[in-house]
């Protein structure tokens, strides 16, 4: 009877001694090192965007946004690190690879998915050399996106959990940073030409 109380104790004690964590996701510091890395290896300018008036919808969607997660400011004072030397190498290689690249993507035979990888879509009008040279091309983008994304993760101490996470938003910028014309996979899983 004295060793179920003591066990009974012990338990107790172990289990009010269990905290949970609820460690936060820097998602919007995420998206924007993203924006910017996407920007940077396919050499986007920034263009000034017009200023929007607000309206209901944009009051009620920032209002929402307030009251279910951190504010926009606060998200803005998380600093992620995308420049450590591997990093800085993951986004050379990949601005270098970006030219060669880019045909494939006009062509259609290349396009974005919700992964943050680039996936063949199709070959049909490819010589065999071509071909050859697209399965090359796309193994050795998706092996340095993959890297960098790991990077990303490893220079902001981030849990391996959060992987997926990271390849959505990347996916996320890819994507929205595409031209008009090609190839983009949506989060179902469809395939679409961006507009």
């Amino acid at each position: 009877m004295k060793i179920i109380k003591s066990l009974t104790f012990i338990g107790i004690v172990l289990l009010s001694a269990c905290v949970t964590v609820n460690i936060y996701f820097p998602a919007a510091a995420v998206q924007k090192a993203a924006d910017e890395i996407v920007d940077e290896v396919r050499d986007i300018k920034e263009q000034k965007k017009p200023d929007k008036k607000p309206d209901s919808q944009s009051w009620f969607l920032d209002g929402l946004r307030f009251s279910i997660g951190p504010s926009e400011a606060q998200a803005q004072t998380v600093n992620i690190v995308v420049s450590t030397p591997a990093i800085r190498e993951m986004k050379h290689s990949i601005r270098e690879r970006f030219h060669l690249v880019k045909p494939f993507y006009e062509q259609g035979n290349v396009g974005e998915n919700k992964a943050g990888l680039i996936e063949i879509r199709s070959t049909d009008s490819l010589s065999l050399k071509d071909k050859a040279d697209l399965a090359r091309l796309v193994e050795q983008e998706n092996n340095n996106r993959m890297i960098l994304y790991t990077e990303v993760m490893k220079a902001n101490n981030l849990s391996a959990q959060s992987m997926p996470d990271i390849q959505k938003i990347f996916a996320n910028s890819w994507r929205h940073k595409s031209k008009p014309g090609w190839w983009i996979q949506n989060d179902n899983g469809q395939w679409e030409k961006k507009q």
